[in-house]
């Protein structure tokens, strides 16, 4: 028998359609843990049909509860971020699914191989950032001392500002950004997203009371429309109907008044820790 056919990182050559049906009815072969993770995260090789690829399954039944989302609802989220990403016509999330895995039922999420010397983020000893960057805030670096931290004014991490704030993600960290070497961004972890309150704490600041770009105010016009059918009808599996109408009320927001999001006072505007 020859050696299943390895399915190269997502964004090379291999459709969604054909990730997404590999990661949903593969057989998955959990390898090791990824000890680091707060909920756990295997990470798996699935294969079907002579394919093979690698990915990363959270099982429900390892989620951490929350005080603030409900217990076992992790994963649906993790999901239904991948669903209104390929919404937007982005392609921010790597291809997830909800499927029945070794443990139970979990997120099924393809492995992204990041590029390693890749800047997006960076602390300067400076008050402002230079050209091609973006300032977060001061953090402390020890010894009374402080820095300025920034990230790349980046159109692809521009556009994920647009999504975080769509989805509400309360956790966007840089260890989440993941740049390819072939030019893609992509971006991991969203299980704490779509809150009906307003939860958004995220490093991509930058560009907080800026105009929207004309193609975001297109692709959230895009997706009003949208929840209101076909990816509505498919978040309706995955989070609440509440959940759903606070994703639809966000969107309008954004139209209404259309620039990015500043942080509202009421919640920590920055994670931590931030990478």
């Amino acid at each position: 028998m020859s050696a299943p056919e390895r399915i190269p990182p997502r964004g090379v050559t291999l459709p969604d359609t054909a990730a997404a049906e590999l990661l949903a009815r593969g057989e998955l072969t959990v390898r090791g843990r990824i000890r680091e993770a707060s909920n756990a995260a295997l990470f798996c090789t699935v294969a079907l049909d002579g394919r093979e690829a690698s990915c990363i399954y959270k099982p429900v039944a390892g989620e951490r509860p929350l005080w603030d989302f409900p217990d076992g609802t992790l994963a649906g989220r993790e999901v239904a971020a991948y669903e209104v990403s390929e919404a937007t016509g982005w392609g921010l999330v790597p291809p997830t699914v909800l499927r029945d895995g070794p443990y139970g039922e979990g997120m099924c999420q393809l492995w992204i191989e990041a590029q390693a010397d890749a800047e997006l983020l960076a602390l300067v000893d400076a008050e402002e950032p230079e050209p091609g960057w973006k300032a977060i805030g001061l953090a402390d670096v020890g010894g009374g001392r402080t820095a300025l931290l920034v990230h790349a004014d980046d159109e692809r991490l521009r556009r994920l500002a647009v999504l975080d704030a769509v989805i509400n993600n309360a956790d966007r960290k840089g260890g989440h950004l993941l740049p390819t070497p072939d030019g893609r961004l992509y971006a991991i972890d969203h299980g704490v997203t779509f809150h009906v309150e307003n939860k958004l704490r995220t490093l991509l600041w930058g560009w907080a009371g800026e105009p929207l770009t004309a193609e975001a105010v297109e692709v959230l016009e895009g997706l009003r429309d949208a929840l209101g059918g076909p990816l509505g009808e498919r978040l309706a599996g995955l989070i609440t109907p509440a959940e759903t109408d606070a994703t639809r009320a966000r969107v309008d927001t954004l139209l209404s008044a259309p620039v990015h999001p500043e942080p509202s006072g009421e919640w920590p505007a920055i994670p931590w820790p931030p990478v």
